[in-house]
């Protein structure tokens, strides 16, 4: 059956529950082809894509070698169980190339579907590696306000944006969230330095929970839904020496950080810290199929493979095809030098942005990491006021209608996490389409016409 662009958008409205999207909405955007950092939709309008769909397409779009990758392994073995004593080549071969990525003494493996099974995954590790060790008080969890942990009850419930919770209560209890690293907003932290004040929150909320009630603390090392919210280079090594001292894990969620997105393998190498679990999915395929791995220090993989090991599995755990993709795409992101492309580009596109943005009233502030960049948007430079938004007209909104530019909104921050692909020249483009919009935009949120 050939189905033209309205037929498309008819049975879309008819039949699909789109994530964040009321059913009043008319407009569909159906992409049918993708190459590079370049998108097509059903009505042959091409876009230039500057999220990278949801932070993970590393090597851009339409790779066919990854492609034939995905058809050899089906025509192999397209599935079996990897319960019990069952495993398969492809995953041992992607576990033992990730053990050699990851740091020391990451050098366990767990798979997943994605990175909200992931962080699900994780907290259930936390948790029972502490009952395995005879510390079964040890239930609570320590996340942050405006995190992101995806959208299980458990990851669910560690997310920091109450928006997540309404409606879907009671979430998990024993979650306790502090407040997150975000230097730009200086009110937050009462006049002092923003680590100094953290560690005092953490070290307080610590002794007010008791050290030995608490499991782990999940943080994402650059909070990306919140805004791109990079925090200062010692918050991180003061935060793991704190929970050392207290016998409290420490789990990653570099779902969006991790296989090169911060010019790194792991944000945890950038910022110098080794954590107890990572937790990745995203970028690890370049979501040509999904894929999650949990990378678990040895300390912990030890406790959980105990006895009748670590009671919980995924149907797909360790697919087969998505292992074999993920090998592949690795393999490119290495040997297409993608780690240092992701830091000189990145830094290319903040110049960029800089460049074209700086002088504009509604920019409060322009930060990145590698491929992961945030402009903050503001009503008053002066007082850092965020800038309100019409749902109706969002800037991110206009950005893509009128210049075919993809971005993301985020916490009234526009988000730009390409592929790590992108040239200088499309670089230059979403910098452009940006200026275009924004130096219309009124401290009111409003857009003028073009």
């Amino acid at each position: 059956m050939t189905l033209d662009a309205a037929d498309l958008t008819r049975l879309d409205r008819a039949h699909i529950i789109h994530p964040y999207l009321p059913g009043t909405a008319t407009e569909r955007v159906v992409m049918t082809e993708g190459s590079g950092c370049r998108l097509t939709d059903s009505e042959g309008r091409g876009y230039l894509d500057a999220t990278g769909g949801l932070w993970l397409a590393q090597v851009g779009h339409g790779r066919t070698d990854l492609a034939d990758v995905a058809h050899e392994q089906m025509k192999k073995l397209e599935y079996f169980t990897s319960f019990w004593e069952f495993s398969n080549d492809r995953a041992i071969a992607l576990a033992a190339r990730l053990a050699s990525l990851a740091p020391d003494p990451l050098n366990h493996v767990y798979f997943t579907s994605g990175g909200s099974e992931g962080n699900e995954a994780a907290i259930k590790m936390a948790r029972y590696y502490h009952h395995r060790r005879g510390e079964g008080s040890r239930t609570w969890i320590l996340a942050r306000s405006k995190a992101y942990h995806g959208i299980g009850y458990g990851g669910g419930s560690a997310t920091g944006f109450p928006v997540y919770h309404e409606g879907f209560a009671p979430m998990m209890p024993h979650v306790s969230h502090l407040t997150p690293p975000w230097p730009y907003r200086t009110e937050l932290y009462d006049g002092q330095d923003p680590t100094d004040f953290l560690i005092r929150e953490l070290e307080e909320r610590i002794a007010e929970i008791g050290p030995g009630n608490i499991a782990a603390m999940i943080g994402e090392p650059i909070m990306g839904v919140g805004g791109m919210l990079v925090p200062p280079a010692d918050y991180w090594p003061r935060v793991r020496e704190v929970l050392d001292r207290h016998g409290i894990l420490l789990i990653f969620d570099e779902v969006v950080t991790a296989y090169g997105r911060v010019g790194k393998w792991f944000a945890a190498q950038y910022f110098g810290v080794t954590p107890d679990i990572i937790v990745t999915a995203k970028g690890i395929t370049s979501g040509y199929v999904p894929l999650g791995a949990l990378l678990v220090g040895d300390h912990v993989a030890e406790v959980l493979l105990r006895d009748h090991g670590f009671p919980m599995g995924y149907t797909y755990n360790g697919h087969p095809v998505a292992t074999a993709v993920a090998l592949a795409n690795l393999d490119i992101i290495e040997k297409e030098g993608l780690l240092t492309r992701a830091t000189s580009l990145g830094a290319f596109l903040h110049a960029e942005l800089e460049s074209q943005l700086g002088d504009l009233p509604v920019v409060g502030e322009i930060r990145s990491v590698g491929m992961m960049l945030a402009v903050e948007l503001v009503a008053d430079r002066a007082t850092r006021t965020p800038l309100p938004l019409n749902p109706d007209r969002m800037p991110h909104d206009v950005i893509r209608r009128e210049t075919g530019v993809i971005v993301r909104d985020s916490a009234h921050s526009l988000v730009l996490s390409p592929p790590l692909i992108m040239t200088e020249t499309e670089a230059k483009e979403a910098a452009s389409a940006l200026r275009g919009v924004l130096e219309r935009t009124e401290p009111t949120g409003e857009i003028r016409p073009a």
